[in-house]
């Protein structure tokens, strides 16, 4: 046997080796991920409800959306939504009240935006009494017509937010991806 046929033959082995042990991996990490996922993901929801509601999930299609009642009374909806930032995808869970006109509040699940800028989005350290702001504005903000931004300026309008100086693009996404998932959401309830 040639040395060829020899190398192929030891690459060969190790590839197969290689494959089983990763195979055996994602099979006992797996359900370990997909645990803290679904934890993260009822936190959020939790964050972005009123408490003391009762929480049933909604399925449509491949999206759950979680509605939150009380004493018997939808008073809300909570639903994932995402899209493209500046350069990651951004995963923002969102709150809503029972007539999709009012944001009961946010949380952003996943994001790996430029680290100093984008970023700002989830955690801002220059806002040192409240480094959640950019997320934390968006309580209380209407959605009809349309969530807008305003940079470099306070908001002057029920549905306006401010965007972040140096990151508008992140910002301007936020934006966008949670005027599209309300809207999408409020059709798929036929609200």
């Amino acid at each position: 046997m040639n040395n060829t046929a020899k190398i192929i033959i030891v690459l060969t082995i190790i590839t197969i080796i290689s494959g089983g042990v990763l195979a055996v991996l994602d099979a006992y990490t797996k359900p370990r991920i997909d645990a803290y996922q679904n934890k993260l993901k009822n936190e959020a929801v939790a964050q972005v409800l009123p408490g003391g509601v009762k929480t049933d999930v909604i399925e449509k299609g491949d999206k759950l959306i979680y509605e939150a009642t009380k004493n018997g009374t939808v008073v809300g909806y909570a639903f994932q939504v995402s899209g493209g930032g500046y350069q990651s995808e951004l995963v923002i869970m969102v709150g809503v009240t029972a007539d999709f006109s009012e944001i009961i509040g946010t949380k952003m699940i996943a994001q790996v935006e430029t680290p100093g800028l984008g970023t700002k989005i989830e955690d801002d350290p220059s806002k040192k009494d409240d480094p959640g702001w950019f997320m934390n504005q968006f309580k209380g903000v209407r959605t009809v017509p349309a969530i807008s931004y305003v940079k470099n300026a306070k908001p002057s309008k029920a549905t306006e937010i401010e965007a972040i100086t140096g990151a508008t693009i992140s910002s301007a996404a936020v934006v966008d991806i949670l005027n599209n998932g309300i809207k999408e959401a409020k059709a798929l309830l036929n609200k």
